[in-house]
């Protein structure tokens, strides 16, 4: 892909990201690198776009954060899921699902 960033969908970051912090609390960086690793470096997830997604996501409510210390021993600050995030992440897993069974019913009868 020649710039992944715009072929995603609009709300899949947030999704990709609501998804990833389902397992732990994680830097920037870390959210990153384990999306990176789940779709096999297929996507890549700039940071001028996740970033402003963290930002926006933590004035709706969905994630929290807190300053501590990374693995390499720096200040980073690290997201959480938030109850809401949890609700938010099950209501979009949802219509993921319902969107994505949609696209390939019309792209196996194009």
């Amino acid at each position: 892909m020649a710039n992944a960033r715009t072929d995603l969908m609009q709300g899949t970051l947030e999704l990709m990201i609501l998804k990833t912090l389902s397992r732990d609390a994680m830097h920037g960086y870390g959210i990153a690198q384990r999306i990176h690793q789940a779709v096999d470096d297929l996507l890549k997830i700039e940071d001028g776009s996740l970033y402003p997604a963290l930002y926006r996501m933590e004035e709706r409510g969905w994630i929290k954060s807190e300053w501590g210390v990374s693995e390499n021993n720096r200040r980073a600050k690290f997201y959480k899921l938030t109850r809401a995030g949890r609700k938010q992440l099950d209501g979009e897993c949802a219509n993921w699902e319902r969107v994505s069974r949609a696209i390939t019913r019309i792209l196996k009868t194009a």
